[in-house]
């Protein structure tokens, strides 16, 4: 029955078939929403719809992302085992029950391709074994029609967005290595921020990423995921974007037939539902790697113009990252007097001049290390940089140590502080001219100008007083403002 709408439909056998993407709001089971669902009614006669679609394909396995089970910044949690139970008893319909079976196989040759890749994901760090309601909303429409196949739930993570299309990327090879027929299902959600009314408020970037994302998908140029920006994603409060970009990696290199079946926003958030026949092979369609290439493309040409004080702090993060050495003062002095293109001021600066400094590391414009100080510690400016630019990049908290692989892809900036003067209120502060300086007792936290998505003193205090680990909503405590100097 298969091979038969495969033929009628036109399309060539292959390991990765198809592919849908679905929201998974509890309000869609009548037992949840209680007459509350019929408000999205479009978005449930559409499930249904690409249900029956997914049943067509006649998949052997349903690989599942899903922002709702267990979540790591920095690996992929892959569910192991036979398989799990869930129900809905949080939302108050604990008679919806689910019991799944994991295709133990598919994971754990997915995990063995990442193993021998370095790529982190696999089984390590359960915490619970349950269902989620990424998982269970999709497969209460997709069991009145697969009713026993058995599933893959994998989880996202903080991780960058090619990562995601990677691990898509490994699913594919895995479904092809073990001849498997493989539904890939992204559950999420949109924006959360559509309406003034719905649970998240509403920020006029929602809809923007409710409209962009929906004419990316409904179209299939999945390359286009990776080039939303993160400030827009948090902004717009979405919960899918990387469950579809991992989809979009386990049907790289494919051709498929898109079709957009519905988009509301009735309730305060975005639900989506979009289904994908793979038609065959398309040379054109590894977006990835094109996507790296413009990428390294865009990374020679800020090198070629980066300053100095740029070209310092990169040099001390890959002396350090590949040989764990430092660069010493006196080849840092070379570095500033044999370059034709520094003004005798950089150079005075550089060598005589002494200030607190911050070096920022960026990746596929996400922060990957940011460590400086607020006034000086070091004989000079360069040592400064030099020293800062170590830190940033294996001492930051929030993040591994950067790995040599890296060093290609890193974006680097170096910010070099005035003297800070004391302010009497946010009044003084403009979030593009000053950083700001928090202060009380001992704790001081500080957050540099100019930041993207940082657009109001307000949330610069906030910040601030977080980063010093102040109560938020603290009010005894006291400014000071900042100017700096940013170099690219």
């Amino acid at each position: 029955m298969a091979e038969s709408y495969v033929r009628r439909m036109g399309l060539i056998w292959m390991s990765v078939i198809g592919a849908i993407m679905v929201p998974h709001p509890p309000v869609l089971i009548p037992e949840i929403g209680r007459g509350e669902e019929k408000k999205v009614q479009k978005t449930i006669d559409c499930y249904r719809k690409a249900a029956r679609f997914a049943a067509q394909l006649r998949p052997d396995t349903i690989i599942l992302s899903t922002p709702h089970s267990i979540m790591y910044r920095d690996y992929f949690h892959i569910s192991p085992g036979s398989g799990a139970q869930g129900n809905f008893g949080r939302y108050g319909a604990g008679s919806v029950r689910f019991s799944v079976r994991y295709d133990a196989e598919f994971v754990r040759a997915l995990c063995e391709l990442a193993d021998r890749r370095h790529f982190p994901a696999g089984t390590l760090g359960e915490r619970d074994a349950s269902l989620d309601q990424g998982t269970m909303v999709p497969l209460y429409f997709l069991r009145e029609e697969l009713p026993d196949v058995p599933i893959v739930r994998i989880g996202l993570s903080g991780l960058p967005l090619s990562d995601h299309y990677r691990l898509g990327e490994m699913i594919q090879q895995t479904a092809d290595a073990l001849g498997r027929r493989v539904l890939y299902v992204a559950s999420g959600d949109l924006s959360h921020r559509m309406t003034a009314s719905g649970p998240y408020g509403f920020d006029p970037d929602g809809p923007v990423y409710d409209r962009r994302v929906m004419d990316v998908m409904g179209s299939a140029r999945f390359g286009d995921l990776l080039d939303f920006s993160s400030a827009l994603l948090d902004r717009a409060a979405e919960c899918g974007h990387r469950s579809f970009v991992m989809m979009a990696g386990a049907l790289d290199g494919l051709s498929v037939r898109a079709e957009a079946l519905s988009h509301e926003g009735t309730l305060g958030v975005g639900y989506g539902i979009c289904t994908y026949a793979v038609t065959g092979k398309d040379a054109s369609r590894h977006f990835l790697d094109e996507w790296e290439k413009q990428q390294a493309e865009a990374l020679r040409k800020e090198r070629e113009s980066a300053d100095l004080y740029v070209r310092l702090a990169a040099a001390s993060i890959r002396r350090f990252v590949t040989e764990r050495k430092r660069l010493t003062r006196k080849e840092a002095e070379e570095m500033i007097r044999e370059n034709p293109n520094a003004s005798e001021s950089q150079r005075e600066e550089l060598l005589h001049g002494k200030a607190g400094a911050f070096v920022s590391i960026r990746e596929e414009g996400e922060l990957r290390g940011c460590i400086g100080t607020t006034g000086p510690t070091k004989p000079c400016l360069a040592e400064e940089i030099l020293e800062n630019a170590v830190s940033a990049a294996v001492r930051d908290p929030r993040f591994p140590e950067i790995r040599p692989e890296e060093l290609p892809v890193l974006s680097i900036s170096v910010d070099v502080l005035g003297r800070p003067e004391p302010i009497a209120s946010a009044d003084s502060l403009d979030v593009k001219r000053y950083g700001v300086i928090v202060s009380k007792g001992g704790r001081r936290g500080l957050l540099l100008p100019d930041l993207e998505g940082v657009d109001t003193p307000a949330q610069q205090i906030q910040i601030a007083l977080q980063k010093a680990g102040l109560d938020p909503d603290e009010t005894d405590y006291s400014l000071e403002r900042f100017e700096v100097v940013r170099h690219h």
